[in-house]
Order: C-alpha cells, then structure tokens, then sequence
C-alpha cells in the first residue's frame, strides 16, 4: 500500500461523558465540528483544530454504534488517549489554558520541540508541542 492511499487519522477518545471536554478545547480556539446526541446528551463530537481533529464519543455511544460487533473486540469503558498536537505557539497555548492541570511541566526535548502537557478533564493526556522553524 502507497502512501497516496492515506488521507487522514482522526483519534476517536472514548469517554464518560463529552460536555466536561468542551471547555478545555474552546480555550485553545478549537471548534465543534459534528455534534451528535445520544439520549439527553452528546454522545459524539468531533473537534476541529485548525488542520487536525480529534473525536469524542461516549462510551453509551460506541455501545450502541457497535451494538452488531463482536463484543470481545473492544472495552466498553472510558479509556485514556494520549494526544500529541503540534501547535505554532506554545506560549500562547499555555496562557489559555492556564488553571488548567498540567502533568508535564513545559521542557525542551531531545528532538527539538518545547512541550507542555496537559490532563483534559476527562483524564486524557495531551502534549502541546512547538518545534523551531525550519532551517
């Protein structure tokens, strides 16, 4: 298989619930793309982040969604991502989410980027990273 054949990945996060998610994503400029309820809540939304997405579904949600699927084949409970986003300002980033709780305090890495990461408030990691410019 070609590389021309892929044209995208979308982390899917499953979770209790999604509405607890929103904040912390609008503070960094993110938008709701679909949004989709399942009962009187979301059960499924994607976030739009400049180029990149990630989806939220609940874990009422994937049941239902995979309702016809071998049961063995996944776990039906929250499960924790860990997302690493590349961002053009870190500092600016960091200032949004201040009060936020940070579990990886800002460093330089090995690779070349300065990182800070963050536990969103359904327990995911996610990693803000900011790489000098090209040369």
């Amino acid at each position: 298989m070609s590389d021309h054949q892929f044209r995208r990945l979308t982390p899917v996060v499953v979770v209790a619930e999604i509405e607890t998610v929103l904040p912390f994503w609008a503070a960094v400029g993110a938008k709701v793309g679909i949004s989709v309820p399942h009962g009187e809540r979301l059960g499924f939304v994607s976030i739009e982040l400049g180029k990149a997405e990630v989806m939220y579904q609940t874990v009422e949600s994937v049941q239902a969604d995979t309702a016809a699927a071998d049961p063995a084949a996944y776990r039906p409970l929250p499960q924790q991502a860990y997302l690493f986003i590349e961002v053009a300002d870190l500092a600016d980033v960091e200032r949004r989410l201040a009060g936020q709780r940070v579990f990886l305090p800002r460093r330089q890495t090995f690779y070349g980027s300065t990182e800070t990461g963050y536990v969103d408030p359904a327990g995911n990691l996610v990693i803000f990273a900011e790489f000098p410019p090209a040369a």
